[in-house]
């Protein structure tokens, strides 16, 4: 018989998912303290599961802790966000060969109508993000190696201390609906060279865009 979860453990994980989509949303920035009695008061819970989300998001690498100072959201310099994106590139681009070699007819339709439905959802940028990562994912599962999935999903994670999605720019979106029609094409074709090449053109160009979004 499953034991039942704490009423903390399970407002713990509520917590750490709310921390979490505040960090992405850019609600909580860079360098924010995180005070476990302020959190507390604003979401409206005891200290105790504010004090587990936190230190998962430390676990995560989201969060740092300073002496004196407490629990900050964490900074990632110039030199941290090129080295995240250079490893997506090279991790999702693998994804995107192997995917190529084992995806079915089913997962490529999935991404058709991902991508589709993204054309019907260009002023929605919340929509835009949710399916965009529905995209990765899908595509991800295709690749069929679940260490390659642990590895992307790390990397993902802690691109959501950089905030909002770059899919707040109209032109990133159209440009990203062609980059994804590009790699669907490569996967129809099992090409796995060009299934590799698309989808590192696209990570090259997320991050382009990402870096134009932090210049302001």
């Amino acid at each position: 018989m499953p034991i039942a979860k704490s009423s903390d453990t399970s407002q713990g994980q509520d917590t750490y998912t709310r921390l979490l989509t505040d960090i992405r949303l850019g609600i909580l920035r860079p360098g924010d303290r995180l005070t476990e009695t302020d959190l507390a008061a604003r979401i409206g819970i005891s200290r105790t599961p504010v004090r587990e989300a936190i230190r998962a998001l430390e676990t995560d690498g989201l969060v740092t802790h300073t002496p004196r100072v407490g629990a900050t959201v964490r900074t990632l310099d110039s030199a941290e966000i090129t080295e995240l994106y250079e490893m997506r590139g090279v991790l999702e681009g693998t994804a995107a060969r192997f995917a190529a070699r084992a995806a079915y007819k089913s997962e490529t339709a999935e991404l058709e109508a991902i991508n589709s439905e993204m054309r019907g959802a260009t002023r929605d940028v919340e929509r835009l993000f949710l399916l965009n990562a529905r995209f990765h994912a899908v595509l991800l599962n295709a690749a069929r190696n679940r260490f390659l999935v642990s590895a992307i999903k790390a990397i993902q994670k802690t691109l959501l201390i950089l905030g909002p999605s770059t899919m707040e720019e109209s032109m990133r979106v159209e440009n990203a609906l062609a980059e994804h029609q590009a790699i669907i094409d490569a996967l129809t074709e099992h090409n796995e060279d060009k299934a590799e090449t698309t989808m590192r053109i696209h990570i090259e160009a997320a991050h382009r865009a990402r870096l134009k979004q932090l210049r302001g």
